[in-house]
């Protein structure tokens, strides 16, 4: 049981979160309860260290292998300032350095990294080898991008909304692109936050139909809105949050032109902005190409974008915190 304080109070008060010990494979497995406790927590550390100037060595004695199947910048950055930050040691590894999957099988491995290490973030192709990872580790293994999902960033994008408008629920998302592993994340996560969510997808690019059916069924139980369309202007009527993300994600680039074509109309612009709510922002989670979002949206102040960046490495902080350690926030709770 975690002890937590309320502002100006003194006292105390308890919350049945813990989550010490867990996996982060998809925010599916997580509790509304448990992902408002992961952002409150990435608050506390980003406003004690950045904005209080405190050291906070709660990761002190601590390792953890970084497995990068995929090039990154920010999931890279992240994770391993933001460990060393807390004291911890990270070791960034990738296929070059060590026989993921073949010339020693994922379970040798990660039951080598389990006597090692106290935590693995994987950033892998199939969703099944970190399926496959935490059943055979005796140590938290965490999700840093698979084809099927990407939870880590939709932190730093829920970080980001609350940051800006002061609140989450009854928030309007309008996902504006491909049906990939960003898009499935929210749909698994959104109306636990009781946010409406609005997608466009192109024919052919819609996203995984059993992720669909769960997040309809998230949607029937937190009483949020869930509508599916082809058309991007009609995704972003009404919308607070204008999401987009690369058409075209790792692996896919014999689909370059097929792509392109398939997604010709779905650049957001400020006429796309003109169907949303007066008070609409735009999020990506970077690296971003033109033809997504153009340049008059992406540098404008309705832009979150390099915001939402930024908290990748405070939300990282916080599940590595949470997972490996007792610590509890020092701050007031956000209201979500």
């Amino acid at each position: 049981m975690e002890q937590t304080f309320l502002k100006g109070s003194g006292q105390p008060t308890q919350t049945n979160v813990n989550l010490k010990g867990r996996d982060l494979l998809t925010l599916q497995s997580y509790t509304a309860e448990e992902i408002k406790y992961l952002l409150w927590t990435a608050s506390d550390l980003k406003q004690r260290i950045k904005d209080k100037g405190e050291y906070l060595p709660l990761l002190q004695g601590k390792s953890l292998a970084m497995i990068f199947e995929k090039r990154s910048t920010r999931t890279r950055l992240s994770t391993e300032t933001g460990f060393a930050l807390l004291g911890g040691h990270p070791c960034f590894l990738t296929t070059q350095d060590i026989h993921l999957g073949i010339n020693e099988s994922l379970t040798d491995t990660a039951r080598v990294l389990s006597s090692m290490t106290n935590a693995v973030l994987a950033r892998v192709y199939k969703q099944s080898d970190l399926d496959l990872l935490a059943k055979e580790a005796s140590i938290p293994i965490v999700n840093g991008l698979s084809d099927s999902y990407h939870p880590i960033q939709i932190l730093a994008d829920y970080l980001t909304l609350q940051e800006h408008y002061g609140y989450l629920k009854g928030l309007t998302i309008s996902w504006i692109g491909d049906g990939n592993n960003v898009l499935n994340s929210i749909l698994m996560s959104a109306a636990k936050f009781g946010m409406h969510l609005r997608v466009a997808t192109p024919k052919g690019f819609e996203p995984d139909p059993n992720v669909v059916k769960v997040a309809e069924e998230y949607s029937k139980e937190y009483s949020t809105k869930l509508f599916f369309t082809t058309d991007p202007l009609e995704a972003a009527s009404g919308a607070n949050v204008l999401v987009t993300d690369t058409w075209i994600s790792m692996g896919q680039e014999e689909e370059k032109a097929k792509r392109l074509k398939a997604f010709q109309g779905y650049q957001i612009t400020m006429q796309t902005g003109k169907h949303a709510a007066s008070d609409w922002t735009f999020l990506h989670c970077l690296p971003r190409k033109p033809e997504e979002v153009n340049d008059e949206v992406f540098y404008s102040p309705r832009s979150l974008a390099f915001q939402e960046a930024e908290n990748r490495k405070w939300t990282i902080m916080a599940v590595m915190v949470s997972l490996l350690t007792d610590y509890s926030p020092q701050l007031q709770k956000p209201t979500f």
